[in-house]
């Protein structure tokens, strides 16, 4: 990171490109990071996606390191999103779906033989681009995957702290026996971040969280994300370069070649990304000159 940086620095796209400036914010990212800042939970090494004879992803090295906030940036039909699903295994229930290359969670191969994915599910939550509450109770919402996995504590002990972390209770303390989905759309995504917060998992995917959201809303997501990240590591798919520039500390840009396969053009801090890309798409792209 480069030091001579202030605590926040507004890159202006150079050129015709007409693309948007972006504010980097810094205040929170010092060089010094704690030990379990700079400890790699998630690995990717050589991973290539496949529907049926496709390549959708190809030869993808990443590393997801803990307690930060990771972007995945780039145009669509990269494979971002297929990436990120593919490291909770949710893409195995896509008949024509296969993946080589080694996934790593701390250190375990989530394709090695044996390996439970509903118990990787658990460990790597999924938040989806449009608010997806059960047609339950705001409670029952919550309550949910906790009393499926044999939750043996105080649920409504545990509905209300997932609740309060998801910066929710204030808002639905008094509705909690009424439908989530009586909810307004950004309530309705901290409900959804609320629910898989609530099984205790490692680690948090976010698929587009706010693309269906206000700005207002948007925001909440972002502060929400902010504070989450002192406990989970948050992994976000997002085409808002303004949103990736505020809000993750890492990020990494995808595109695609002449095959349509996606594959990664750089991964670094985020300030560095949008202020001194090494590479010339990337510079591109975060510029607004194309994407």
């Amino acid at each position: 990171m480069n030091a001579q940086l202030s605590a926040a620095r507004v890159r202006e796209p150079s050129g015709d490109s007409g693309g948007p400036s972006i504010r980097i914010s810094t205040s929170d990212r010092g060089e010094d990071r704690s030990a379990a800042e700079t400890e790699t939970v998630v690995e990717l090494k050589n991973v290539s996606c496949f529907y049926g004879s496709f390549r959708a992803v190809r030869n993808v090295d990443i590393k997801v390191t803990k307690q930060r906030i990771t972007a995945l940036i780039g145009p669509s039909g990269c494979g971002k999103s297929t990436l990120l699903r593919t490291i909770n295994r949710m893409n195995d229930l896509v008949p024509s779906y296969h993946a080589e290359g080694t996934v790593l969670l701390d250190g375990q191969d989530l394709f090695a033989r044996g390996v439970d994915p509903v118990a990787v599910r658990r460990r790597v939550g999924m938040v989806f681009q449009k608010p997806n509450p059960f047609p339950k109770t705001v409670w029952e919402n919550v309550a949910f995957g906790p009393k499926i996995n044999g939750y043996q504590g105080d649920l409504n002990e545990l509905v209300e702290k997932s609740l309060r972390r998801a910066a929710l209770w204030d808002d639905v303390k008094d509705k909690l026996k009424q439908s989530g989905m009586a909810l307004s759309g950004g309530q309705q995504q901290r409900l959804c971040i609320a629910r898989t917060i609530a099984v205790n998992p490692e680690i948090i995917l976010m698929d587009e969280p706010c693309s269906a959201l206000d700005p207002r809303s948007t925001l909440q997501i972002e502060e929400l994300m902010a504070e989450l990240k002192k406990d989970y590591t948050i992994v976000i798919v997002t085409h808002n370069m303004q949103q990736a520039a505020r809000a993750s500390d890492t990020t990494i840009f995808m595109t695609m070649g002449d095959d349509r396969a996606g594959y990664v053009v750089e991964q670094g801090e985020t300030v560095g990304i949008f202020t001194n890309p090494r590479n010339q798409l990337t510079e591109d792209y975060v510029s607004g000159r194309f994407g």
